[in-house]
């Protein structure tokens, strides 16, 4: 549980009363770098290196579950994400025992995580929102946001671990498939989402749970449930697109292009700055992609 008079280092330097984020431009930073020991692959038993590879491939699969912030860190972005953070502890220093509390929490942590400059600051953060969401879990053992950003932190820490990655995936899938059962719908059909891209991403069998079938399912499901949802249908397009079929691709971005200008108004505001910036960015690349395999023969609209 967090504590607003700790001394961790999420708060080396309270700026009020609660926790507090680290000051950005700081020549000190508050979080202990750790240098990563340097690893060849000839260096390393074969079994080691196919694991190595494994778990360079599972990185990037870990770091595209994050929610539209991955490919986005600005001033602004990283300064929401510490406050909200921020407010969230201390709430949940207040009312450690009201389930919503403890979520809100678990979600600031991860929103939080992702804007980690070493692997140390993110595996804190992270563990937090899991200290968080298992100890609501203990009493509310069916509370979907809870056990979803339990998942999605678990992602976080398991991004700063390489080889103690492939553990921590199954555990991550076991929850977001709980997720589905309980409450399919919370976070913009995110279960599906997040299963999609984890089943994409990952190595497969017997490496570790990646499955195209599987990865297909989900993300087609995630349009489904929630079809006004950009994330969703990004994920998809982007998929399909380096699956190389490009003919749903294509069909699936004409819709995308018609629900834009709606979204835009609907998801408006400092909430939605990040993912915007996120996604203008991913659906310029998709149909310049698509452009230029003649698929379609416009560009992104402005």
């Amino acid at each position: 549980m967090a504590n607003t008079n700790s001394t961790s280092r999420f708060a080396p330097e309270p700026l009020s009363e609660g926790r507090a984020p680290p000051v950005q431009g700081s020549s000190q930073s508050p979080w202990p770098t750790r240098a990563a020991p340097a690893a060849s692959l000839s260096a390393l038993p074969v079994g080691r290196s196919i694991e190595w590879l494994a778990a360079l491939s599972l990185a990037g699969a870990l770091a595209c579950i994050a929610s539209g912030t991955n490919a986005v860190d600005t001033a602004a972005f990283r300064a929401r994400a510490g406050r909200l953070y921020s407010v969230a502890g201390e709430r949940y220093d207040r009312e450690s025992a009201d389930p919503s509390a403890a979520w809100h929490f678990a979600r600031a942590c991860y929103d939080w995580a992702e804007f980690a400059t070493n692997d140390t600051q993110r595996a804190d953060i992270a563990r937090e929102g899991i200290a968080a969401s298992r100890a609501v879990l203990r009493q509310h053992p069916r509370l979907a946001p809870a056990r979803y950003y339990l998942a999605m932190n678990l992602g976080q820490l398991a991004r700063t671990r390489l080889l103690g990655a492939l553990p921590l995936v199954s555990e991550m899938e076991k929850h977001f498939k709980e997720v589905l059962d309980l409450d399919p719908d919370f976070d913009h059909a995110g279960p599906d989402r997040c299963l999609g891209l984890l089943y994409r991403d990952a190595p497969g069998w017997p490496l570790s749970l990646g499955s195209k079938s599987k990865a297909r399912t989900h993300l087609r499901r995630a349009v489904q449930r929630c079809p006004d949802s950009v994330e969703n249908r990004l994920n998809l397009i982007e998929t399909l697109v380096a699956w190389g079929d490009e003919t749903e691709a294509a069909r699936h971005s004409t819709d995308t292009a018609a629900l834009l200008p709606t979204a835009r108004t609907r998801c408006a505001g400092e909430e939605w700055a990040a993912s915007w910036a996120d996604w203008d960015r991913r659906w310029e690349a998709i149909c310049q992609k698509l452009e230029s395999r003649q698929f379609i023969s416009r560009g992104p609209p402005k």
